[in-house]
C-alpha cells in the first residue's frame, strides 16, 4: 500500500461515544484524511460517509478500524467493497487483516465473502418466494393488510360527500392523506369500470 493514498472512515452510533481511538488507529495505519461520523450504521443518512465516497479516487485505499463501522450485513459490506473495487479503490479493515483488497490474498478472501453474500441474498429471495406461494395456496395474497376497514371506507366516502377536505378526513379517521386519496381513487376507478 503506497504512502499517502489511505483515506479513513470512522463512525460511532451516538454522540456520547468517542471517535478518538478509531482516528488514532487509522492515522497510525497511514490515513492522510479521516472522515468522522456520529450516525447509526442502520441508517442510510450518513452525510460524512457520502462525503468520503465522493472524495475517494482511483488508487486510494479506504481504511476502517473494523467492518462494523461500514455496514450492518454481509450483503451490505460486499456491495460497498465491490463498488469501491469498480472505482479502482482498495479496501482495508484494521481489525480484520484478512480483508485487504490491495493484496492477492485479501482479494481472494473478499471474493469468497462476496459469494457468501450473494448466496445469502439468493436464499432470502427463495424463502420469500416460497412463503408467498404457500400463502397464496392458502388463499392469502401478499402485501401489507389494509388499514381501511369497512367502517372507515364508508366514513371516507360519507365525509367526502359532505364536502370535507382530504386532510380533515385523514385527521378524523387517523389515516394518512395518501390512504384517503387511494381509497377515493379506487372507488372512482370501480365506478368507471362498471
Amino acid at each position: 500500500m503506497s504512502v499517502g493514498n489511505v483515506i479513513g472512515y470512522a463512525r460511532v452510533s451516538t454522540r456520547g461515544q468517542s471517535l478518538e481511538s478509531q482516528i488514532d488507529a487509522l492515522v497510525a495505519a497511514g490515513a492522510i484524511k479521516v472522515f468522522q461520523e456520529h450516525a447509526s450504521g442502520a441508517t442510510q443518512a450518513r452525510p460524512k460517509w457520502q462525503d468520503c465516497l465522493s472524495h475517494l479516487q482511483p488508487g486510494n485505499v479506504l481504511a476502517v478500524t473494523d467492518l462494523t463501522r461500514l455496514g450492518r450485513s454481509t450483503a451490505d459490506l460486499a456491495a460497498i467493497v465491490t463498488s469501491l473495487a469498480e472505482r479502482g479503490v482498495g479496501f482495508r479493515s484494521l481489525a480484520e487483516p484478512w480483508l485487504d483488497t490491495t493484496t492477492a490474498h485479501g482479494k481472494l478472501i473478499f471474493d469468497m465473502f462476496a459469494s457468501l453474500a450473494e448466496y445469502e441474498r439468493s436464499r432470502l429471495s427463495e424463502r420469500t418466494r416460497a412463503g408467498l406461494e404457500a400463502a397464496k395456496a392458502r388463499g392469502r395474497i401478499g402485501g401489507r393488510p389494509t388499514v381501511v376497514t369497512a367502517l372507515k371506507r364508508e366514513a371516507i366516502h360519507r365525509y367526502r360527500k359532505e364536502g370535507r377536505t382530504i386532510v380533515d378526513i385523514a385527521s378524523l379517521l387517523t389515516l394518512s392523506k395518501s390512504t384517503v386519496i387511494r381509497e377515493l381513487a379506487r372507488d372512482q376507478a370501480q365506478t368507471i369500470a362498471k
